[in-house]
């Protein structure tokens, strides 16, 4: 057996994930899929808070160069950036196809359709990674996707790079799935998560994912030229006015699941979206957030990962009105 082979091929060949794609499938009839649960019939076109129905809604397919280093490589991380989310944050970058449910409606497609988007990015653009982006309301599409693009010869790692709000009994049927997480830790605050993004109890479903994505595939694995394979990313976005809560939850992730897991502390929070009707959220973060920041990473003594240039929010703004790149030529 190579080891370098992903745990989905063996599932697929023992039968195991046909098995998880249909009771997933079967879950969207009264949907349960995040931890919004909202109990619609998606598999009728009944929509909830995410306003997606049963087919995904791939909003743009490319490779990315701008994502962590051990996940861009030389090639790009292959990102299928999906549409519509079970958030609402208030200064998402990704607000044009998060945000925007009806104009995502004409980005609907079908599962055969995903698995050719991920054989496009292995094959033809010669990606590291499939890196599904924004996926908790899509996971039953991307599984079943998954029982099609597998036989044709999908074998490269999967990035499930998430907002964090995902439902445990979800993330269970991903194990042996999914190789590479790569979760947003937020907020440490709920009242903050509700008035920012409307989601209820962010801080414990968060956590309780992060802590079942560590149990499932551990630290970070990189090969031989220093490209992920498997293990835990954990990303944490510095915010205007202590709003990230970075201290505690840098603090938490190191005493509650590892001091070695890898984190990415990203300062590319620009005021995007509805961010200008916030005075805590309408302006970039300044030189003693950042640094704060990089306090509380070393103090809880995280060592493993990555922190952006302060200058950073200047340069990772994506414009999905770009059909050909939403980042452009220059990453």
């Amino acid at each position: 057996m190579n080891p370098l082979q992903p745990d989905y091929i063996s599932l697929y060949q023992s039968g195991e994930l046909k098995l998880r794609a249909e009771r997933l499938w079967l879950r969207l009839a009264s949907c349960d899929i995040c931890p919004r649960e909202c109990g619609v019939d998606r598999l009728r076109g009944k929509t909830g808070y995410c306003h997606s129905g049963w087919q995904p809604i791939v909003a743009s397919v490319c490779d990315h160069h701008g994502e962590e280093p051990v996940l861009s490589g030389r090639r790009g991380s292959g990102t299928i950036f999906f549409g519509n989310c079970n958030l609402r944050c208030c200064y998402c970058q990704n607000h044009q196809i998060s945000q925007n449910w009806k104009g995502q409606q004409a980005n609907q497609t079908d599962c055969h359709t995903l698995a050719r988007h991920m054989l496009h990015l292995q094959d033809d653009l010669g990606c590291h990674n499939i890196n599904f982006v924004s996926p908790s309301h899509f996971v039953p599409q991307i599984v079943k996707a998954l029982l099609e693009a597998i036989p044709m010869g999908l074998e490269i790692p999967l990035v499930y790079n998430t907002n964090g709000y995902d439902s445990l009994k979800t993330l269970k049927e991903l194990d042996g799935v999914i190789d590479i997480y790569l979760p947003d830790l937020k907020y440490a605050s709920d009242a903050y998560a509700y008035r920012f993004s409307r989601a209820r109890e962010y801080v414990s479903h968060s956590r309780n994912a992060i802590r079942e994505m560590y149990r499932q595939v551990g630290e970070l694995v990189v090969d031989g030229d220093g490209t992920a394979r498997k293990g835990l990313i954990v990303r944490h976005l510095i915010l205007p006015n202590g709003i990230a809560g970075s201290r505690e939850s840098l603090a938490w992730l190191a005493r509650e699941v590892s001091p070695k897991v890898a984190v990415s502390l990203m300062s590319q929070y620009h005021p995007m979206h509805r961010a200008y009707k916030y005075d805590l959220l309408s302006r970039p973060i300044g030189i003693s957030a950042y640094e704060e920041a990089l306090e509380a990473m070393r103090e809880a003594g995280l060592e493993e990962g990555w922190a952006q240039e302060l200058a950073s929010h200047r340069v990772f703004l994506p414009d999905f009105e770009r059909r050909e790149h939403p980042f452009g030529l220059e990453v």
